[in-house]
């Protein structure tokens, strides 16, 4: 096993090694549960899903800590405007983010800590700093405390910047700072603001800065140092920049890799609220189930730009109908005892491919390479290849959480749809097999019989050098 992940910190692609022999212990930015959730962030939520899964197939035992951001600005104001309480409001978008990872097939995290229920060991944390030199109590009267930048040499280093080079932090009034580029690690209590909004402190009642909560929950729930930290690009500078910056001034190690997925594009264009070009996953869903979401959100590689158009959810679709028809099929004509008792055992190719940094492009085309020999071995009646390329394709999409024979995706009445999907499949293969024949035999009318007859019933026909697939024509 020789598993390699970009980090970026570094920027090179390097072998992992876990810190601890057998274990792997992983922290990704969750929500700030502001809003309902966007495309970006359930992306994020499957990219590091799907890493998750590939540890563990590799035998690790890993530890996974995704955080809930319930107390910021964003929240404040957006429950002011709604005439509602903060908490009640951070609330109720927490269940929707739930909702969505759960409908997505993103697994539960070790443990989900919120920042409010963290507050002790951010101000240990905030002391640590102030007693190391790295930080102080704001110059005014705000009650803040900001983290000195200048007071860490190695600051700007994850994103390879200057100081200099670098916009104030936004994040409270620079008249309390010795540098605009210092940021808070507390933020004192505002008039206006609500009084259950605000903790008491040995620097006034206040509530955390957003980067100090992730820094304090890493140590309580991973330790001083631990193996992989993620979220989204966008979340480099300064969320991530911050964090490594406090993290390691108070004199931990913090993360051995930073993972970073890529954004999400809409026809090329940045998505954006202003343009209303953004899409949420409750309107994928509405356009097609969650397996075929998941699959759509996860097929390119994390750290690529995944770009959405409007026709990108039925060639997922028609990706999935491959896999689902293959699997229901073999299954049915081989018997419950195929079915593999665990996860392994998969393909070289396909353990090659996800050891490379995930390269889940070069997976699922190992995936569906195994989809075609099976199809070829059904109308073949070739039993032993058969059973070769259902097991490969069960453990390979059961490695990636897109296997529709097990949970969340299993229908629990027995699947008729399922089953109904995989009399067309065998049906269609027959039609394939009978269209390859004539082919071969250069029997050319018989064989553009069959291609009409299909896509008269609605089926779609892809020849390549691999052979002949088919799809339900959409619309």
């Amino acid at each position: 096993m020789t598993l390699r992940f970009y980090d970026s910190a570094t920027a090179d692609v390097r072998p992992f090694i876990p810190l601890e022999a057998g274990k792997a212990s992983l922290y990704y930015c969750g929500a700030t549960v502001q809003g309902e959730p966007h495309i970006g962030h359930v992306r994020s939520a499957i990219a590091f899903d799907q890493l998750t899964r590939w540890l563990r197939y590799r035998g690790l035992i890993v530890t996974v800590v995704r955080n809930v951001t319930d107390i910021d600005d964003k929240i404040l104001d957006k429950a002011a405007a709604n005439g509602e309480q903060w908490w009640a409001l951070a609330y109720r978008f927490e269940q929707s983010f739930e909702d969505a990872y759960d409908a997505l097939g993103v697994q539960k995290p070790t443990y989900e800590p919120r920042a409010t229920g963290h507050i002790p060991e951010m101000h240990a944390l905030i002391q640590t700093l102030i007693d190391a030199g790295h930080a102080y109590p704001a110059l005014d009267d705000s009650g803040d405390v900001y983290f000195d930048v200048r007071s860490w040499p190695a600051y700007g280093s994850l994103t390879r910047q200057k100081i200099d080079d670098m916009q104030a932090a936004p994040d409270a009034d620079p008249r309390g700072k010795k540098d605009a580029r210092d940021f808070a690690l507390w933020k004192g209590h505002k008039a206006g603001e609500p009084e259950t909004a605000a903790w008491p402190s040995p620097w006034g009642a206040g509530r955390p800065g957003w980067h100090l909560e992730c820094s304090a929950m890493v140590g309580k729930y991973l330790g001083s140092a631990f193996d992989i930290h993620g979220g989204g690009l966008d979340l480099r500078f300064p969320h991530h920049e911050n964090e490594m910056a406090q993290s390691q001034a108070a004199g931990n190690g913090f993360a051995n890799f930073w993972l970073h997925n890529g954004m999400v594009t809409y026809g090329g264009e940045k998505m954006s609220k202003s343009i209303g070009n953004t899409v949420g996953p409750a309107e994928l869903m509405a356009a097609a189930k969650g397996l075929v979401v998941r699959y759509y959100l996860g097929q390119a590689n994390y750290r690529s730009v995944l770009d959405y158009r409007p026709e990108s959810l039925a060639e997922a679709a028609a990706a999935v109908e491959r896999i689902e028809g293959f699997l229901a099929n073999a299954a049915e004509r081989l018997g419950p005892d195929a079915v593999p008792a665990t996860l392994a055992g998969a393909p070289e190719a396909f353990e090659a491919a996800m050891d490379d940094d995930l390269n889940v492009p070069a997976a699922l085309a190992v995936v569906h390479d195994a989809v075609r020999r099976g199809n070829t071995a059904l109308a073949a009646g070739d039993a032993e290849a058969l059973a070769s390329a259902f097991r490969d394709v069960y453990v390979m999409t059961g490695a990636l959480g897109i296997n529709p024979l097990q949970a969340p995706w299993r229908e629990p009445d027995g699947g008729s749809a399922q089953a109904a999907l995989a009399a067309l499949d065998s049906l269609v293969t027959a039609q394939l097999a009978a269209r390859t024949a004539a082919r071969d035999a250069k029997d050319w009318a018989a064989s553009d019989a069959i291609r009409d007859a299909l896509a008269a019933a609605g089926v779609e026909i892809a020849d390549s050098a691999a052979g002949s697939s088919w799809s339900l024509r959409k619309g």
